[in-house]
């Protein structure tokens, strides 16, 4: 009955419409749900069409620079997922032999890869009857069924996987799986749900007890850890110094001002900063991650003599050719509010 309900809802009333809707192509699939691993689809759209634009195809993504592909990326965040694709993409050419490998088995194996994006692959370019098991589907089913449990421990995860299967209608997967994943984007919101529009109303438990705000039950908490990064802006006539991260922390792979990670700092300490005029921008910018919360202050230096630098070992490059480097996004969002780089 679930299923059914939910498949005649999908082919009169659902008119979600995203551009990889409906696809085949794994590539393109693969591309899509990559992208759209932590980043809502309003803003996962122009990048999803801005890398497909310049890599059409699996052998096109494999060939890829990766200070181009991580430019195209630019303000997506999460370049972790960045890097596994430019390795994926090359395992399917050299393993694979460019073409994208067609079992559950198989996909769920190349990185970056989990549970979910390997179902939605396996269902929507291949018609395997695999169930997706995302944010959406947890809350229709924790409302609909009034599973009290979270999903968090793996026993509370196999639950609704188990679940989530079951209801599957074998030989409907694609459709079923992206039906679920639109009624839970479109009517069972998080926060105030289209209850009216739902054709679950007459069964859902959590409708019908008045329960819907307290379903799906919230997850522990997670305690922010806070970081401060000072931003040192290097200039020199029309150059500036950046340097580019390639320990393994956030931002790898990317490039941004100098920067001295400490809650506060005593610019005196510092010998290189002596003996140059600088000025502090007052704003402070903050970016939220999943496990920290960034606290960034900039501080903008005319540097004269260039040896006073020199032990930093910065990149020193136009000012004019500063787009063509991949910065993260708190960099972006202080570069366009104030005009700093």
């Amino acid at each position: 009955m679930f299923s059914k309900l939910l498949l005649q809802w999908d082919r009169s009333q659902n008119d979600r419409s995203m551009p990889w809707k409906g696809e085949k192509n794994p590539y393109k699939i693969w591309v899509s749900e990559i992208i759209l691993q932590q980043t809502r689809v309003q803003q996962g759209e122009k990048y999803y069409r801005a890398l497909l634009k310049k890599y059409p195809d699996i052998q096109a993504l494999a060939n890829a620079k990766e200070s181009e592909l991580y430019k195209i990326w630019q303000g997506l965040g999460y370049y972790s997922r960045c890097k596994n694709m430019l390795q994926t993409a090359q395992i399917i050419v050299n393993v694979f032999h460019g073409s994208f490998p067609t079992t559950y088995e198989d996909i769920i194996k190349l990185k970056g890869i989990g549970p979910y994006t390997a179902a939605a692959i396996a269902s929507f370019a291949f018609d395997l009857p695999y169930a997706v098991v995302d944010g959406n589907v947890i809350r229709i089913l924790s409302r609909y069924f009034g599973i009290e449990s979270p999903y968090q421990t793996s026993k509370e995860k196999k639950q609704f996987e188990l679940l989530a299967q079951k209801l599957l209608p074998q030989k409907q997967s694609a459709d079923y799986n992206q039906a679920i994943m639109d009624l839970g984007a479109t009517i069972c919101k998080p926060q105030n749900p289209l209850c009216e529009n739902c054709p679950f109303t007459k069964n859902c438990y959590a409708y019908i007890n008045g329960r819907i705000s307290e379903l799906p039950v919230k997850k522990s908490k997670i305690v922010l850890k806070d970081r401060y990064f000072h931003f040192f802006i290097f200039e020199n006539k029309q150059s500036i110094f950046i340097q580019h991260r390639t320990e393994k922390d956030i931002w790898q792979h990317l490039y941004s001002p100098y920067l001295i990670e400490k809650k506060n700092i005593s610019l005196k300490d510092y010998p290189f900063l002596q003996g140059h005029q600088y000025k502090k921008n007052p704003d402070l910018f903050t970016q939220k991650l999943t496990h920290q919360k960034i606290h960034g202050f900039f501080y903008r230096i005319e540097i004269n003599n260039l040896e006073a630098i020199q032990e930093l070992q910065l990149i020193k490059i136009p000012k004019a050719k500063l787009s063509a480097y991949s910065f993260p996004k708190m960099i972006i969002s202080k570069k366009k509010k104030n005009n700093y780089l």
